[in-house]
């Protein structure tokens, strides 16, 4: 699907739209249900990488393959792993079959777990075959991927011994670690986080009790973007979240602060609004606890011709792309100046935009997503839209709900 993008009305917006379920939340939830079933919950996720998390827990033998969800392939992983008499091979796109997954076999591995490559040592499809995991010690690089630590967190209780996880090194996302052992909290699971070692101690059954999902801050941060490249006066209701949110990507409140726009909580709804056009020139924003916002804040800074040197980028090059290579090409082709390295972006203000630039999207929601508000200053063409659905299947359609002209050509 290729959309053209467009805003043929005035740049004021007043509106509000309610967001799907976290997916980071909705799969450490199914997980955990998975291992205790009196855990029911509410307001899933109905992306992709929710559907193909659920579909996978519920095989015991066979072919998994997860597509393009990185999560789901970390996630289960430990998952299978830890369960006795289950044989699985766990694969996914050709994506997925580039993307490292050594350090957690390493780990899963020295805690008794049997793990074969299938094809290329180091990456996915991973043959395993389930076993009750008794060593309840190992260490992990602590900048890694948090996905890799929150999948051996998510299995630690159910572990006869429970385990003790040792970060080597300064931990970098510490926000989803943090939204892992909080979930892990909320069932009844004891755990303590001090310096560098995580303790979760084991627990064979929980009382009955419902997780509800809270919406994606992730998702949140495309219409912290509109409300930016807006005019003054602009609000956009968005539901359902919680001021003291589990999620790292939250910072988006003070961050978009820089930008001229205000949120408010009120319930479980927060209320965007856009209160000045005043702004830095430049904006510095170091992001190793949110690195999944970089795009989103990349392009509102081109869209208001702002500077931004982003910085604790280093995993953006194993997601679903290399995110910042890609940002990189995308950004430069309406006229941006942009430099990376391995884990920082730096963009060169720029006064005026090209427009009918076609946006390449690289399997990665992400890019269609963080591009799409820059119709609010100029029209575009978005190659491949459909990918939103990974964790947003009705974007492009709540986009049309505020007055963007979408029309596929």
């Amino acid at each position: 699907m290729r959309l053209h993008l467009s805003f043929p009305q005035a740049k004021l917006i007043q509106k509000s739209v309610r967001i799907t379920g976290s997916k980071s939340e909705t799969n450490r939830s199914l997980l955990l249900q998975a291992l205790y079933p009196q855990i029911n919950i509410e307001n899933l996720s109905n992306s992709d990488d929710g559907e193909v998390m659920q579909k996978g827990l519920k095989i015991a033998s066979g072919e998994v393959d997860i597509h393009h969800a990185g999560t789901a392939m970390r996630f289960l992983t430990a998952y299978f792993a830890s369960q006795p008499g289950k044989e699985v091979v766990l694969t996914g796109s050709e994506r997925m079959q580039e993307r490292p997954i050594k350090v957690l076999v390493e780990a899963l591995r020295a805690l008794g777990a049997d793990i074969q490559y299938a094809k290329n040592e180091g990456y996915p499809p991973l043959k395993i075959s389930g076993k009750k995991l008794e060593k309840s010690k190992v260490s992990l690089p602590a900048n890694i991927s948090s996905q890799y630590i929150s999948a051996l967190l998510l299995i630690a209780p159910s572990l006869p011994n429970g385990l003790e996880l040792e970060l080597v090194g300064k931990i970098t996302s510490v926000p989803y670690i943090k939204m892992t052992l909080g979930l892990l909290e909320q069932i009844g699971v004891k755990t303590t986080f001090e310096d560098n070692t995580i303790v979760v101690l084991p627990k064979t059954s929980v009382e009955d009790i419902t997780l509800v999902v809270e919406s994606d801050w992730s998702s949140a941060s495309y219409f912290y973007s509109i409300v930016a490249l807006c005019d003054v006066g602009t609000t956009i209701g968005l539901s359902s979240y919680k001021q003291n949110s589990l999620q790292g990507d939250s910072v988006l409140s003070k961050i978009y602060a820089d930008f001229g726009v205000e949120t408010n909580f009120h319930g479980n709804q927060i209320t965007l609004s856009k209160i000045s056009n005043k702004h830095p020139e430049t904006v510095n924003y170091d992001l190793a606890n949110a690195p999944d916002i970089a795009q989103t804040i990349a392009v509102t800074c081109l869209g208001l011709g702002m500077g931004c040197h982003l910085t604790g980028l280093h995993t953006l090059p194993i997601k679903e792309t290399d995110r910042l290579a890609a940002l990189q090409t995308e950004l430069s082709k309406f006229g941006a100046q942009v430099a990376i390295d391995s884990e920082s972006l730096t963009l060169q203000s720029a006064n005026s935009l090209k427009t009918g630039v076609a946006i390449d999207t690289y399997n990665d929601h992400r890019m269609a997503m963080a591009f799409g508000p820059l119709a609010l200053r100029t029209d575009l063409i978005v190659n491949d839209a459909g990918v939103v659905s990974k964790s947003y299947p009705d974007f492009w359609r709540d986009l049309e709900t505020l007055g963007f002209g979408i029309a596929e050509v």
